[in-house]
Order: C-alpha cells, then sequence, then structure tokens
C-alpha cells in the first residue's frame, strides 16, 4: 500500500505545500508532478497512489498562487516563479542512483518543458498530459496581453472553464466546481507571461527522451497543439478522452501506458 504525505514548507515569503505518495520498499525512479491552471496538487491524489502502487516515489506541489500555497491568487510577476519551484522542487525529489521523471499537465506540461529546456538539474524523462503549449484564443487577446500586463499586471480576470470539457465523468467537474482551492481567474501579468512562454518553446525539441499523451477530443488543449511536437518525441493520442486524461474513465489505463513507457525507456 502507497503512503502519502501533506506538508507545508516555508519559501522566503511565502508557504508551499507539498504531497509525496510512495511505497516502503525502493522505488525505481522519482516523479515530480506539476498541476495546472487554477488548481492544485490534491487533485492528483489517485494519480499519485497509482504511480507509487507502480512502484514510483511520487512528488508534487501547489504552484505559486494557487491551492495552498502563498502568493497573489493566480498570479505570478515571472514565469520564473514556476520554473524556480520546480527546480526546487525537482532537487527535492531527487535520489542517488534514481532515474528522475517531471510530468506535467496542462499548464504544467507548459512549465515542465520550458524548464526541461532550459534550466538544471534537468531530468532524466519528461511526459508531457495534454501541455499547454498553445492557447485557444483570439489574436487581438494575444495583442492585448501585455499591455495590460504593464497597466495592471495584478488585475484577476476571470478563466471559465466549462464542466464537459474536463472529463466525460460528470462528477469530475462536481468535485472541481465545489472545491475551494479551485481558483478560476488569472492575473493580466500571469496570462502575458504564460503567451511568451508559449512562443518561447515553438519549434524547440527536448533532449531527454519525451512522451506526450493527449485526448483527442481535449477543447481546452486541442490535440493538434501537440502534434508538431509529437513528431520528433513519443506520442499517444486518446482519440475518445477530453482534457483531463487522468480523470477520464480511462485514466487509469492512461497512467499504465506511462508507467510502461517509462520502465521501457528505463530498462
Amino acid at each position: 500500500m502507497s503512503l502519502s504525505n501533506v506538508q507545508s514548507v516555508t519559501i522566503g515569503d511565502h508557504t508551499r505545500l507539498i504531497r509525496t505518495w510512495e511505497r516502503p520498499e525502493r522505488p525505481w525512479a522519482s516523479v515530480l508532478l506539476v498541476h495546472g491552471i487554477a488548481e492544485h496538487s490534491g487533485r492528483y491524489e489517485l494519480v499519485g497512489r497509482q504511480l507509487a502502487e507502480a512502484g514510483l516515489k511520487v512528488r508534487s506541489f501547489d504552484l505559486p498562487g494557487f491551492g495552498g500555497t502563498g502568493g497573489k491568487r493566480g498570479h505570478i510577476d515571472s514565469f520564473e516563479e514556476y520554473l524556480d519551484a520546480v527546480g526546487d522542487e525537482l532537487i527535492s525529489s531527487s535520489e542517488a542512483g534514481l532515474p528522475s521523471v517531471l510530468l506535467g499537465h496542462s499548464l504544467g506540461g507548459l512549465i515542465a518543458l520550458t524548464y526541461a529546456l532550459d534550466r538544471t538539474p534537468a531530468p532524466d524523462y519528461l511526459i508531457l498530459s495534454a501541455p499547454a503549449i498553445d492557447a485557444n484564443v483570439p489574436a487581438w487577446q494575444r495583442t492585448l496581453a501585455p499591455l495590460l500586463a504593464r497597466i495592471a499586471p495584478k488585475l484577476t480576470i476571470p478563466n471559465p472553464v466549462d464542466g464537459e470539457h474536463l472529463s466525460r465523468d460528470p462528477s469530475v467537474a462536481e468535485r472541481y466546481f465545489a472545491d475551494p482551492l479551485v481558483y478560476t481567474k488569472a492575473s493580466t501579468r500571469m496570462g502575458a507571461e504564460m503567451f511568451d512562454a508559449m512562443k518561447a518553446v515553438v519549434g524547440r525539441v527536448p533532449t531527454m527522451p519525451t512522451h506526450i499523451v493527449h485526448g483527442g477530443a481535449d477543447e481546452l488543449v486541442p490535440a493538434h497543439f501537440s502534434a508538431p511536437l509529437g513528431e520528433k518525441v513519443s506520442r499517444k493520442l486518446y482519440p475518445s478522452l477530453r482534457h483531463e486524461l487522468f480523470n477520464e474513465p480511462e485514466g487509469p489505463e492512461v497512467i499504465d501506458d506511462i508507467v510502461s513507457w517509462l520502465k521501457e525507456q528505463i530498462n
């Protein structure tokens, strides 16, 4: 049986909420999981448990401005804040002799990809779930974003989500909207920083083994966004799945596929 733990640590002026899942036996790899926009690491409880049951040591944390981590809700001054947090946690999750894995979903996928391209220590393996490497927004919004970020950087704007776009399981949306730690607003600065990060990864390919999983019915981050990168790395498309692949009825199968891919790479 896997053991889960939640703790808060002080990082500078803020607290950071961290979750871990592992079995008593020595793991065969360590995984750092990075969640998406508006959510928090607690929504990955079943993912963490399943990965731990497969023999992996799993760590996740709430991104700055989300969940139980400090900072203004839905705001960052710079995308570097996310990358710094990933670097801290990747070091903390590493263990001598164990391969390190960075796994990111949606915004977490963009963060993980950016980190893997530009930062050290680099993970040994990279896994991206519906990575937000592009945004389904009109051109005028992209143009206006940096202007608003300069004028009113901390102004938060609603980032509405249609619950049906998350998963075919209606209970997922019900829990999402009832979750007090879910925050569906983002500051103008955060939006501008995300758009800049998306532009910065275009055409670039990680040097470490990389695997993408994406739902073919994803309307939040359409699957064609990851197709160009998917031509240069491993990619598996799940035709009927929506944005939150791990929260679909087939979620456990997606996680099993990820574990199988990882074992093949390591062995």
